[in-house]
């Protein structure tokens, strides 16, 4: 039986495609986050996997030791870790290899108990966390980031959460939309802070086409490799930076909102992953969807980002159900 601290606290790890994250989440509320975006050299639009394994490697032990060092050791009561993308059979990232070594290694040290989840439900919990929406009934989560556009029906589960896709992209992934062009125009990788400041200094938005939804094998999907080649094409003829910026942004909204008009009902939606953090893209999304009877539900930017808060969250969560006695 673990005795019970005076604030128990989980630690979270995550080791997402371009983010080492570490976080320790109290039972009281508090929390302590240590990250690290991981470097990608000037004009390109990713790291391999060997690339970004080696620098998870590299940042973890650093990060694990500045999240620890501002703790009460004993009082750990669980360790969580996402070790892969998502919640599907042949859902796989050599990434999440390193932080789930790491995990098991402090598990085991601590004796504590080692949850295995996944980054989705991660940003699932961290958005739940950091908006107070609650799951006492089936809500939708739509994930846009660089790695996933997937529209959901959620529910809780005994160890995170139950989830149906409805909608997926069938090509580009949101966040992958909004890299590629970022690059074009000169910007960091990744590119959607710098996207997001430049489409909000545009007078008007350059005219860029965006994706009806169709239903195939089951699922409905959109598209966003035509608009990127219309936004490529506009950026080559000499066409305004930052109106082509908010022309993409404003696709890229128009795509997703029609996506979810048509697959799901008015309900609960949480909007999580890195895209959800662009401040424009929230604006216009709550803007078209709630009139029609939807009740949007965005976290703080920081806890939309990849982040270990909800993993950590999750062991918390874990750790209640398995030790009935831990204080909340």
């Amino acid at each position: 039986m673990i005795p019970i601290a005076s604030d128990p606290w989980a630690l979270g790890i995550d080791t997402s495609a371009y983010t080492t994250s570490i976080a320790a989440v109290h039972a009281s509320g508090r929390w302590i986050q240590e990250r690290q975006v991981l470097d990608v050299p000037s004009g390109h639009r990713g790291l391999r996997s060997s690339e970004a394994l080696f620098q998870h490697v590299r940042n973890l032990p650093d990060l694990v030791n500045r999240v620890l060092d501002q703790l009460e050791r004993e009082a750990l009561v669980a360790v969580a870790v996402s070790v892969a993308p998502r919640p599907a059979r042949d859902s796989y990232l050599p990434v999440f290899s390193a932080g789930a070594s790491v995990a098991k290694c402090l598990a085991s040290l601590g004796s504590v108990p080692l949850l295995a989840t996944t980054h989705q439900e991660g940003h699932i919990r961290a958005g739940l966390a950091g908006t107070g929406l609650g799951v006492d009934r089936p809500f939708l989560a739509c994930h846009i980031s660089g790695g996933t556009t997937e529209l959901l029906s959620v529910q809780k589960g005994r160890h995170g959460f139950a989830m149906t896709l409805l909608g997926v992209s069938d090509d580009l992934y949101a966040g992958q939309m909004i890299d590629r062009i970022g690059v074009l125009l000169g910007l960091g990788f990744p590119a959607g802070p710098g996207v997001d400041q430049l489409a909000e200094s545009a007078p008007a938005a350059y005219p860029i086409p965006w994706s009806r939804p169709r239903l195939r094998e089951g699922l409905w999907r959109t598209s966003f490799s035509g608009p990127t080649s219309h936004a490529e094409r506009a950026l080559a003829k000499g066409a305004p930076k930052a109106e082509v910026a908010r022309g993409v942004l404003e696709s890229l909204v128009a795509s997703l909102v029609h996506l979810i008009q048509t697959a799901a009902s008015p309900q609960d939606l949480l909007i999580i992953g890195g895209v959800a953090a662009n401040s424009l893209l929230r604006k216009e999304m709550s803007g078209r969807l709630t009139p029609g009877g939807f009740r949007i539900w965005f976290a703080d930017p920081d806890w939309s980002r990849d982040n270990a808060i909800g993993v950590g969250y999750l062991g918390l969560d874990f750790w209640r159900r398995q030790n009935e006695g831990g204080r909340e």
